[in-house]
């Protein structure tokens, strides 16, 4: 009974794991895993791995890609091998999970009963289910140079703003909660739109693309910062 249990989990688990990661992007079924090739994540979309969430680096973390499910993946993650039906039965490269899966055997590591952290979202998933998400600048304080990164505010979780390096990464690298913060516009500066989060001595500095965008993640940091969790919040708020 234990062994069903784990497998049906498992099979829930990579409903998910193996969804498509882009918008046109198939989605994998559980039951295609290891007959179907799999549409393979990019890798300029992640800065991670995708299974351990250990940043790649060019020497001693590199990239691979799982035969079966597609993702991103370390050597250390991708250490396994097992048969692929869409490539005759021969021996390919997978992840850990997906040799738990396709061969029904255990490792020594078992990541199944870890807590997930408050940054332990996935980029993708939480972009599907967002109130706003797209590509920011961050600011340094002297305003000058800054990181670009990935930037989600969660339906699930309305009152943080979460900052990706890359949008199919599976952490977040930091967060900012947002209530109570000030939303102040800046004026355009050599053609970059800016604006600011303020609290305190606590200050944010935002560059979008576009104004139109800018003034959307005005609106969406304004709403959270007063703690309206929903737009029909915000509408009784105006009709009182």
């Amino acid at each position: 009974q234990d062994a069903i249990d784990r497998k049906e989990k498992r099979s829930e688990s990579f409903k998910t794991a193996v969804h498509g990661l882009e918008t046109d992007t198939p989605a994998l079924k559980t039951e295609e895993l290891g007959r179907r090739a799999p549409q393979w994540v990019r890798d300029n979309l992640v800065t991670m791995c995708m299974r351990c969430k250990e940043p790649f680096n060019a020497i001693t973390r590199r990239r691979h890609h799982c035969r079966a499910c597609g993702y991103v993946v370390c050597a250390r993650c991708s250490d396994y091998k097992a048969e692929l039906q869409y490539d005759g039965n021969r021996p390919n490269r997978v992840c850990q999970e997906c040799f738990i899966f396709l061969t029904g055997h255990t490792v020594l590591e078992d990541r199944e009963g870890k807590h997930k952290g408050i940054l332990e979202k996935g980029a993708a998933e939480v972009s599907s289910r967002s109130l706003l998400c797209s590509s920011l600048q961050l600011l340094d304080k002297n305003s000058k140079g800054g990181t670009r990164g990935w930037f989600v505010i969660p339906q699930d979780d309305p009152l943080v703003l979460y900052i990706y390096a890359a949008p199919q990464d599976v952490r977040a690298h930091t967060s900012i909660p947002l209530l109570g913060y000030q939303v102040r516009d800046m004026p355009q500066s050599e053609s970059r739109h800016l604006f600011q989060l303020a609290q305190s001595r606590q200050v944010f500095t935002f560059v979008a693309d576009t104004e139109e965008l800018k003034q959307r993640w005005m609106k969406a940091m304004a709403r959270s910062a007063a703690g309206i969790t929903h737009p029909e919040e915000e509408e009784e708020d105006a009709d009182e």
